[in-house]
């Protein structure tokens, strides 16, 4: 594989712009929390919660709000009795499915060569 070079002002900026999305994604559940939003559409606060199994409810909360707060997703309060809270991804969001997607495919090859060893 060969190494491309690049300006070091490009360079810089590339740099600059990996380590924001890494900072933004970072973490043990938002990859988890948008690809259950992915598959699933709309969900709950308990749907998450049931889906992103062995999270607790106090570390979701945090990473929804992180994921609201850098625009990923959006949090609805619904007019019910007893009130109700859903989450969507936003359009800015699903720029992100195709680096899950592909981080998904890489796990199960990841997956497959480690057991077969």
């Amino acid at each position: 594989m060969e190494i491309q070079q690049c300006e070091p002002e490009l360079h810089t900026e590339k740099t600059l712009a990996l380590k924001d999305a890494i900072e933004l994604l970072s973490g043990k559940w938002k990859f988890c929390i948008l690809l259950n939003l992915y598959n699933y559409g709309t969900m709950r606060f308990k749907d998450l919660l049931e889906t992103a199994s062995g999270i607790t409810p106090k570390v979701l909360s945090k990473e929804l709000q992180d994921l609201e707060e850098n625009l990923l997703i959006t949090r609805t309060v619904n007019n019910t009795k007893p009130v109700t809270v859903s989450y969507d991804l936003t359009e800015h969001a699903i720029e992100t499915q195709p680096v899950i997607n592909a981080l998904v495919e890489f796990g199960l090859k990841h997956r497959t060569k480690i057991k077969s060893k």
